[in-house]
């Protein structure tokens, strides 16, 4: 956390030296800067704030510079619409951001009443989309995507095996869990157990004894990694050694910081690692130079930015509603994630979810790998 706080104020430095009072566009950051999900804040934060100093670098958009505030929700709804009000009273028109599906879902609603355009770099719930607002827009998939990618794997190599599935009731959490389970139900599987649990908790013996009673070969979780973690090593702890697979809400090497040696094994769905792609190279090359890795959605923050650029410049205008529109059309835009468009709800139309494993590397970091083939079992050997 050391290296992400000092990344930030070096950032913070050299946006004030490029910004200043020559800064015309006002663009947002919302996500969790502070609380059990700060490291994806750092990451949201630092991937759009490196892509806005980049582009001011360049000229900003349309000749003029961007300048930059962020809103901590602590990933809490009632305070993802307090960032969302203050935005609007700061004359803000573009977001990046939030982090949670439960955040999302209320301060678009904000966001679109004030005709503020908005992405998400990391929200996955199918509904953020599906509300017929024009305004909201994600660099990442769905959780429809993202169950049916686990659920086909847990069919071909969980076949005939006990299935436990928790999750953490929030509007991701849960919204995953059930996608999953609606995939395996579908496919012949019926889950041994279903059980949600309240976020902060700490103590998980009550559930792991359940998780040891039903015999569960896998389990499924759907949230994030500081109760995933904590799970995992009181699973272990417990002598469960059913392996634990989760969704991009776990993708976070402080999953293993919090899950010690125990969390090796666990299996993840995830798209593609953008930091793998050619597109991003000399932007990881600058990340890692400041002593910051640019893992899960740094580069999808980064991206929402550049599809922000691009999309003005192609409408000609700083209008958010004319940059939606351009986003809208199908236009194809050049970004770190490789070249990406959206249909008319908002999404992707080309993201492809894939597995990975928690593995050891050779220098014992345990951190999450792809699956050649989308096949972890040779992994997990």
């Amino acid at each position: 956390m050391n290296r992400i706080i000092a990344f930030g104020l070096a950032l913070g430095l050299t946006l004030a030296a490029t910004g200043g009072a020559s800064a015309q566009i006002k663009m947002g950051v919302e996500g969790p800067i502070t609380g059990p999900n700060a490291a994806f804040g750092a990451q949201l934060k630092n991937g759009a704030e490196q892509a806005v100093i980049d582009i001011n670098a360049k000229g900003g958009i349309l000749g003029k510079k961007i300048e930059i505030e962020f809103g901590d929700d602590v990933s809490d709804p009632k305070q993802g619409v307090s960032v969302a009000n203050k935005f609007v009273a700061d004359g803000v028109k573009f977001v990046v951001g939030a982090f949670n599906s439960g955040v999302t879902m209320p301060s678009s609603e904000v966001y679109y009443e004030n005709g503020i355009l908005e992405i998400t770099p990391a929200s996955t719930n199918p509904q953020i989309t599906e509300r017929g607002m024009w305004n909201i827009f994600r660099t990442c998939g769905r959780d429809d995507q993202q169950g049916a990618v686990a659920a086909a794997y847990i069919l071909k190599h969980f076949k005939g095996k006990k299935i436990a599935i928790v999750h953490d009731k929030t509007t991701y959490g849960k919204g995953l869990a059930d996608e999953t389970k609606k995939g395996i139900n579908k496919g012949g599987m019926k889950e041994v157990l279903y059980e949600g649990i309240n976020l902060g908790e700490k103590d998980f013996s009550a559930l792991v004894s359940k998780i040891k009673q039903s015999g569960a070969d896998l389990v499924y979780w759907g949230g994030l990694h500081t109760e995933g973690g904590l799970i995992v090593r009181q699973m272990r702890d417990q002598g469960i050694k059913a392996p634990l697979m989760g969704g991009d809400g776990i993708t976070s090497d402080e999953f293993a910081a919090i899950g010690g040696p125990g969390v090796e094994g666990t299996l993840m769905t995830y798209g593609p690692d953008p930091r793998n792609n050619p597109a991003a190279k000399a932007v990881v090359a600058e990340f890692r130079a400041k002593n910051f890795e640019p893992e899960s959605y740094t580069l999808y923050s980064y991206a929402a930015v550049q599809i922000i650029k691009q999309a003005a410049e192609a409408a000609k205008s700083l209008d958010p509603k004319k940059v939606a529109d351009k986003m809208h059309s199908g236009m194809t835009f050049k970004t770190v994630l490789g070249d990406l468009s959206y249909d008319k709800k908002g999404d992707r139309t080309n993201l492809d979810y894939v597995m990975y494993i928690w593995k050891k590397n050779a220098d014992g970091k345990i951190t999450y790998k792809q699956c050649p083939n989308n096949d972890c079992s040779r992994e997990m050997m």
